[in-house]
């Protein structure tokens, strides 16, 4: 520990020198940790995030608190849990007026040169500044660049060459901060795309999760994720050479993650191992110690805002930030350990609210649960909803895709009916899972004596913890979170326009997928 406190001593007054470290914060949209090379992924391939693993630390536990663009990228950028973030806890949101400062507009006015290509802070609209500008928590944005996709339904935006372009708008020696939001591998995908495009085979998908079927669809459906993946980690590789070319890669941390897990059933828009699991690796040649090492440690998204503001010698609060809840990742950087480092990184907490619409009233699903030790723990607090939105509108918290309509045709074959079930059917108040065992997360172990005595352990633990961080449904006054209204910049209340017979096609709503509840 003493080790410890030199070396953040240290770094503590070389960031208050004059050449601060740069940031860049690479992330894709909906892509699991296990679609990565450096996680053991062979079938597709990933060599610039293996490349910043290699040069530096990859994270194996590395968690979104909540599995769903808009909350879990709030969390990112204010160092809070999203039960701790009033509307932004939910998804499609206004960002509140005048509150939740990001780090990036913290960096911004701290004499960062700030920007972003891509995807930032979505969706939802993010407001007014006081002077009547419009508001960007993620500062000035740089899509102007565009290219010729190599697929229907990839962007279009250049986003290495809109980086370079950032470059060259910063003054000399200024530092920067910049954030890399692919729109891949989020739907829609053109059918198909893997195997015409990207050379693969049906065969190559080694294992299709036990809680979908194993079709030809489910796995061109995979094969379709996979090639946006590979267009999300290409230009990040192009980014990196641009970095190295201009002299800067040494002095800038580069964190390469996603927002949550893959666009699929049972995975975006949920709380288990595929949904909340990132990839997350590390590269900083000037501040790692002992680079290429492996990291055990529980972290959070809430830990990524106070490393980059420890980094650059900021103090959040000071400069206008609510209270950060998470925790500096600096001490793992300056250790020269693998595996468990930090013994109190033993869990993180994970939940959600209202995601997309498809409910009576709208109302939400509202979980929370810990990782801790290889366990996980669900507190489902409104059983009697559908966990995955309701029947009547097609499940709408889950992306339309052909592994979706496979999901629901399974209802209507006794031997298949398992999958509706794992991926739509309704829960019991506890859910519990030995995810070392069991990463597919379809053995509950909530009703087992033997673990009985674990499962009101962590729930005492968790709820103690939520109860420390003011979560309003620890207080009686949960029912805050379905009264938020819903961002300004487009949202569709669908069941009650199904319900009229007015419902439209947004793109990723499949009427083929709507079913009548059976008696």
């Amino acid at each position: 520990m003493k080790r410890l406190f030199l070396l953040a001593s240290f770094f503590t007054l070389f960031a208050s020198a004059e050449q601060r470290p740069n940031i860049l914060f690479a992330i894709a949209d909906d892509a699991s940790w296990k679609h990565f090379g450096a996680y053991g992924a062979e079938w597709l391939e990933t060599p610039s995030f293996d490349r910043v693993a290699d040069q530096g630390l990859l994270f194996t536990r590395a968690y979104t608190p909540n599995a769903k663009c808009g909350p879990s990228r709030s969390s990112l950028l204010t160092g809070r849990y999203t039960w701790q973030l009033e509307e932004l806890g939910n998804h499609w949101v206004d960002y509140p007026v005048g509150k939740y400062q990001t780090y990036h507009e913290t960096l911004g006015k701290s004499g960062y040169h700030v920007g972003y290509t891509g995807k930032g802070w979505s969706p939802g609209d993010q407001g007014e500044l006081p002077n009547g500008k419009k508001r960007s928590v993620l500062l000035r944005q740089y899509n102007q660049i565009k290219l010729t996709p190599p697929a229907k339904h990839i962007s279009n935006i250049d986003y290495a060459e809109n980086f370079r372009k950032f470059l060259s708008d910063r003054k000399e020696g200024q530092p920067f901060c910049f954030w890399y939001g692919g729109n891949e591998p989020h739907r829609k995908y053109e059918y198909g795309a893997g195997v015409k495009y990207g050379g693969f085979k049906l065969e190559d998908v080694p294992q299709v999760p036990r809680f979908w079927p194993d079709t030809e669809e489910v796995r061109n459906d995979m094969l379709d994720y996979a090639f946006e993946i590979e267009h999300f980690d290409e230009h990040l590789g192009k980014i990196l050479d641009i970095l190295d070319e201009s002299g800067e890669l040494e002095n800038t941390i580069v964190i390469v993650t996603s927002d949550n897990g893959m666009p699929f059933p049972r995975v975006k828009g949920q709380e288990y191992e595929y949904s909340n699991h990132m990839p997350f690796a590390v590269m900083w040649p000037q501040g790692i110690s002992a680079p290429g090492r492996v990291i055990d440690d529980y972290i959070s998204f809430i830990d990524v805002a106070p490393t980059f503001l420890e980094i650059a010698g900021i103090d959040g609060e000071a400069e206008g930030m609510e209270p950060i809840t998470g925790r500096s990742l600096t001490p793992l950087f300056y250790s020269d350990r693998s595996g468990r480092i930090d013994p109190t990184r033993d869990h993180v907490l994970i939940g959600k609210e209202r995601h997309d619409i498809g409910r009576p009233g709208n109302t939400g699903y509202p979980i929370r649960g810990m990782f801790k030790n290889g366990f996980l723990y669900l507190h489902n607090f409104e059983t009697d909803r559908w966990p995955a939105g309701h029947p009547l509108t097609g499940y709408m918290n889950i992306d339309s895709s052909p592994t979706k309509t496979a999901v629901l045709d399974a209802r209507y074959t006794p031997s298949k009916r398992m999958y509706w079930q794992w991926n739509v059917g309704k829960r019991g108040t506890h859910e519990l899972y030995n995810v070392l065992e069991d990463e597919d997360c379809i053995h509950d172990l909530s009703d087992s004596p033997v673990y009985q005595e674990l499962m009101d352990s962590m729930k005492e633990e968790l709820f103690a913890s939520l109860r420390e961080q003011e979560d309003p449904r620890m207080y009686g006054n949960g029912e805050i979170f379905d009264q938020y209204e819903f961002g300004r910049d487009g949202m569709i209340n669908f069941f009650e326009d199904l319900m009229n017979g007015t419902i439209e096609d947004m793109g990723w709503y499949n009427p083929a997928d709507v079913q009548q509840i059976e008696d």
